[in-house]
């Protein structure tokens, strides 16, 4: 928290904290941001030699300066630089590279005359002698990774690395960065800042990964700053170049390997995959900084009312933080903690001052959660990371739980012990929409546990709640905050808690809360695969298509991967459409109404009213799925479903332990492999393949039931477990009453074949003879036409005199400013215009408007003319006319297909009538590119 955020309720001595830290923190900033004088730059000169010791090398240099190369594995390797020859200056130590003992690995040393070269079967690093630059391939000793384009510098206390830059080559990562995760031609600050604001960097990471096929890591504490442009320059603030580098085959191998070395993500207690909620609730404390008159937050015990409440609307959740630092402390805290307990809620408290008392919270009390406050660990680098560490030891140490703690101002190895957020951000449409960019782009840095406040932790309303829950229920770990934001700010929304607002909201919060504890054993099982891999649960597209020249850039930033089998595409602004959804190559099914799209391609007018979240699932996908519960542990698990969408072979492999403790560190957990054959298409039989549940824990049942849900285009022929044929049921009714059978529902999601197996400890296998593989509709729609090479040719008035109403802002991808015309002084009469050059020449087909988003009325479009032409002297005739609305709400206007490089609006009347003006917050079109 940081109370220096305008709309925040001011609590005394906060902001005088948060200004003294923001001072410090910006000083840091700018000496990151700032270039150094080039003039006194130094490097190491050329080489004089290299010897070595084993697998670690030695290179000497003309100017005393000398590089130590390490061969940890023959994929993995270290570079470090020293200005003054010597091996001393090591800042980081074991801190971040924790696991570096691979084994011998047996490298060879080559004097190849211009270079040496040190070799593994996985790569070939050229030591370059005139001057000293390196430069790493594949073993093949041709297949270049990264190369230095001149020699690392080192001046005013920074160093600076440059490369040279593939024609296609594209960068991720860098931590928790708000915003778009493909990094080409930017500049990111790789530092703490506490800004919270879109491009700035909430957990920064010293690490980033390219498409060539290599990470890296920079062993520092020191702030830094990497330009990703041509050449790519990496500076950190220090004198002494120190990197760790990973080679792949994939951006997934080099998570692996980079979370080989600084650890693996850490597998969370399956109760912090639910929803968590933070607030003060001793607020009568006369140390705490806040309302102290808060209704139902008088005393630490009163959360039960609140657990009570969420149990009586049916609304899953799994833990609290009762208290939010900053004076709030807390009472009676054991009994707290075991009245919660009953009710299915484990409890965590919130520090801003440090962690004293964590030995009798966690141990007596049986507090099981820590979140570090920036008012404690807003400092950063190793000052956070060893706040983090604390509270992990002081949950591990005193209990057999898991780790499961919060922070900001993370760095390298952070995914090893704790969830990183966004920080203090508005409950917005606008960071909503770089949220879902900053949080699917954390796993790019092996952070699977990456989260923002819902709604953010000031302002908001009930359809941005409604939105932002929605796709963070697909996200591994996620927390409301109330307290902080104002009282009742709108009818139907008391504060934070999805159950404290009135319908259709709450219904549409319940839902998707129930969904995501029925996915609960997938999401869990992608923890584990994150933990075991560096793969994390959500995942930027790339991830899963890396070939896929449109996934690995951010035209598909505002989606993501949930696991390897959905699709989630967030509604982030306030319309019941949802465009630019693009769809990879293979089958898709809508979850909703098992509509099947075939990619890849675009798809726009997918219709998004406030309870559907575009949701798609990957043919082929196998899904484990819980009976409805509010929390894990409410009911036993005696069905286990597996949802199935059948096409082709695929296969799962289910994680299952005991939840809560570290038993499956040494093994206590069982697997279940689950394979299905079936036709691509046509129509054919489909075969599941359930394997034994192999391995143990605490509390695995010996048996259990089975349910599969197999989307089909037909009725199958039979169905048979084995050789033993299961009866066909004629209705749902029937079904539900059944203990065995299986029931054809053409009308659920475009056909289900529902099947109940009975109960079994051992393995089996399901038939399903003549079952239809669905055909699929293409997706071959036109892609949102990027405003990176768009600008303004004309627009006939802006109001610049006492706003900024610049018509720039109706293209900057900004929803947050707006064009505006004049209207101090004279204003002149509609119709007033804007016309736009795209940059190149495109077959438009479809235009979205979006109205000021500031909350002002005036100016906004009422009747209007679209042209799109390839000449700005004879546009010819419009390619749509209309009237928008007169609210906030985007409005996407399409039509046939017009080639043009130019865009042209017309505002004719203003929709309210208020006046003579027109203003516009975000213009955006689609379309491809036409010759």
């Amino acid at each position: 928290m940081t109370p220096a955020v305008p709309t925040a309720v001011p609590r005394p001595g906060l902001r005088r904290i948060a200004l003294t830290l923001a001072a410090v923190l910006t000083a840091a900033l700018l000496a990151v941001v700032l270039p150094a004088p080039a003039a006194h730059a130094a490097s190491a000169g050329n080489v004089t030699g290299v010897s070595r010791s084993g697998d670690t090398f030695t290179v000497t240099t003309s100017s005393g300066a000398a590089a130590r190369v390490v061969i940890a594995r023959a994929d993995i390797l270290r570079v470090w630089l020293s200005p003054d020859g010597s091996f001393t200056d090591d800042p980081a130590g074991g801190d971040l590279a924790i696991n570096t003992a691979f084994g011998a690995v047996g490298a060879t040393l080559t004097d190849a005359g211009p270079y040496y070269r040190v070799g593994t079967p996985s790569i070939s690093l050229r030591i370059n002698k005139a001057p000293l630059t390196f430069a790493l391939y594949r073993a093949d000793d041709s297949t270049l990774l990264w190369a230095e384009s001149q020699p690392t510098t080192w001046t005013g206390g920074q160093t600076t690395q440059f490369l040279a830059r593939a024609a296609d080559e594209q960068f991720y990562g860098t931590g928790l960065r708000l915003g778009e995760w493909a990094l080409r031609d930017r500049t990111v600050p790789v530092a703490v800042s506490n800004q919270w604001t879109e491009n700035s960097n909430a957990s920064p990471a010293p690490f980033y990964m390219s498409t060539n096929g290599y990470g890296v890591m920079r062993n520092t504490w020191s702030p830094g700053s990497y330009s990703f442009g041509a050449p790519t320059s990496l500076r950190h603030n220090e004198n002494r170049f120190d990197a760790w580098y990973f080679a792949g085959g994939s951006l997934k191998d080099v998570l692996n390997g980079y979370t080989d070395v600084t650890g693996k993500p850490f597998l969370a207690p399956i109760w912090g995959l639910e929803l968590g909620n933070a607030d003060c609730f001793n607020a009568s404390n006369p140390a705490y900084q806040g309302d102290h008159d808060r209704l139902r937050h008088q005393t630490t015990p009163d959360v039960v009312g609140y657990a009570t409440d969420a149990r009586a609307a049916n609304m899953p959740s799994g833990w609290f933080l009762p208290n939010d630092g900053y004076g709030c402390g807390y009472t009676n805290l054991p009994a707290t903690v075991t009245q919660l307990k009953e009710k299915g809620f484990q409890t965590g408290l919130w520090t801003s001052t440090g962690l004293s008392g964590i030995g009798w919270e966690v141990g007596t009390a049986g507090s099981r959660a820590v979140k570090t406050d920036v008012a404690w660990i807003g400092g950063g680098y190793k000052t956070a990371f060893n706040g983090v560490k604390q509270a992990v030891e002081g949950i591990e140490n005193n209990s057999d739980a898991r780790r499961f703690v919060w922070t900001v101002d993370g760095w390298a190895g952070t995914q090893r012990n704790a969830v990183v957020w966004t920080g203090d951000t508005s409950g917005t449409w606008d960071a909503m929409r770089w949220h879902v960019p900053a949080i699917a782009g954390a796993g790019l840095s092996g952070l699977n546990y990456a989260s923002g406040d819902v709604d953010g932790i000031f302002g908001g309303s009930p359809k941005t709640y409604v939105r932002d829950l929605q796709w963070k229920a697909f996200t591994p770990a996620f927390m409301t905050m109330s307290g902080w934001g104002a009282t009742n700010p709108s009818a139907g929304y008391q504060d934070k808690q999805p159950w404290r607002f009135s319908e259709p909201y709450q219904s549409i919060n319940r839902t998707y809360l129930q969904l995501k504890m029925r996915l609960m054993p997938y999401l869990y099982t992608m923890s584990r695969q994150a933990s075991d891999t560096g793969v994390p649960s959500t995942r930027a597209m790339v991830l899963e298509y890396p070939n896929d020249p449109v996934a690995r850039g951010n035209q598909t930033s505002g989606q993501f991967m949930a696991g390897d089998s959905f699709l989630v595409a967030p509604v982030v602004s306030d319309t019941t459409t949802r465009d630019g959804i693009y769809l990879p190559a293979g089958s898709w099914t809508d979850y909703w109404t098992g509509k099947v799209y075939n990619g890849p391609g675009w798809l726009n007018g997918y219709s998004a009213p406030l309870d559907t979240l575009p949701l798609f699932v990957k043919a082929g996908a196998i899904v484990p799925m819980w009976p409805q519960m509010n929390h894990t542990g409410e009911k036993p698990v005696s069905t286990l479903t597996y949802d199935i969408q059948p096409r082709g072979n695929s296969s799962f492999s289910l994680y299952e332990d005991d939840g809560v403790t570290r038993a499956y560190k040494t093994g206590a957990s069982a697997r279940q492999q689950v394979d299905v054959t079936a036709p691509t298409s046509g129509t054919g039989d489909v075969a599941v393949s359930v394997g034994a549940s192999t391995g143990t824990y605490t509390g695995k049942p010996a048996s259990r039931g089975y349910e599969f849900t197999l989307r089909s285009a037909s009725a199958p022929g039979a169905v048979r477990v084995g050789t033993t044929a299961l009866p066909a049921l004629t209705s749902r009714a029937a079904y539900n009453a059944a203990v065995t059978g299986w029931y054809y529902d053409a009308a659920d999601r475009s056909g289900t074949l529902w099947v109940k197996t009975g109960s079994t400890g051992t393995a089996f296998t399901l038939t399903a003879t003549a079952l239809t593989v669905p055909t699929g509709t293409p997706v071959a729609g036109s892609a949102p036409i990027s405003q990176a090479g768009w600008s303004v040719i004309r627009a006939d008035s802006e109001e610049k005199t006492a706003e900024n109403g610049a018509a720039t802002n109706a293209i900057d991808g900004n929803p947050a400013t707006h064009w505006h015309t004049r209207w101090s002084g004279n204003a002149p009469a509609l119709p007033h215009e804007i016309q736009i050059d795209l940059g190149a020449r495109y077959d438009v087909d479809s235009v979205t408007h979006l109205p000021r988003q500031d909350g002002g009325v005036n100016g906004r479009i009422g009747s209007y003319e679209l042209y799109v032409s390839d000449s700005t002297t004879s546009w010819g005739t419009p390619v749509a006319t209309g009237t928008f609305q007169d609210t906030a709400a985007a409005t996407r206007v399409t039509f046939t297909a017009r080639p043009g490089r130019y865009l042209r609006l017309r505002a004719l009347t203003e929709a309210g009538n208020r006046g003579p003006w027109t203003s516009l917050a975000e213009l955006t079109a689609t379309g491809r590119p036409s010759g």
